[in-house]
């Protein structure tokens, strides 16, 4: 059975709470029986974001799950829609709740609907940074290097993360 990882982001609202629920949503998804893994919860500087935007708070969440990438990438969106997140058509906008999965397994999948392993994985320090604290050895599909070197070897902007609330 798959072990799939999933980012979680909010910078709306009550960010922790919106967290919260997300990663109870995933539980109640999760194999039974399986771990469920959680990083730590990271406040960042919006990436990407228009000006202004608040801060997120960023985590991740590893599940066992019985399905396909599709389903769970159906699941997945249905959590954002139940809490609160709309449709918005400017990049990157500040949302209550982000959902995204980042891998699926050893599965590869590349489609207009879902790429995985998430292709901007070792951009992002708010993903690996709370992905190493849960799987510092994990290799992805593709990789050469564990999550905690593609950590070590990032060069980005982005700031140093802190511990959110």
């Amino acid at each position: 059975m798959p072990r799939v990882g999933i980012a979680l982001g909010s910078n709306l609202g009550d960010r922790l709470a919106n967290l919260q629920a997300a990663r109870d949503a995933l539980r109640e998804i999760a194999t039974a029986g399986e771990p469920v893994l959680e990083a730590s919860i990271y406040q960042t500087e919006p990436l990407l974001c228009p000006p202004g935007s608040p801060l997120f708070y960023n985590s991740v969440v590893e599940i066992a799950f019985d399905g396909t990438p599709s389903d769970l990438l159906a699941f997945t969106q249905t959590i954002e829609t139940q809490l609160g997140r709309t449709a918005n058509p400017e990049r990157n906008a500040p949302r209550v709740i982000d959902v995204d999965l980042l891998y699926f397994g050893d599965t590869v999948v590349d489609t207009e609907a879902l790429e995985l392993p998430h292709p901007r994985i070792g951009e992002r320090r708010f993903v690996l940074q709370p992905l190493a604290e849960i799987r510092p050895e994990w290799i992805l599909p593709g990789q050469t290097h564990c999550i905690a070197e593609l950590l070590a070897r990032l060069e980005t902007d982005e700031p140093p993360l802190t511990f959110g609330k």
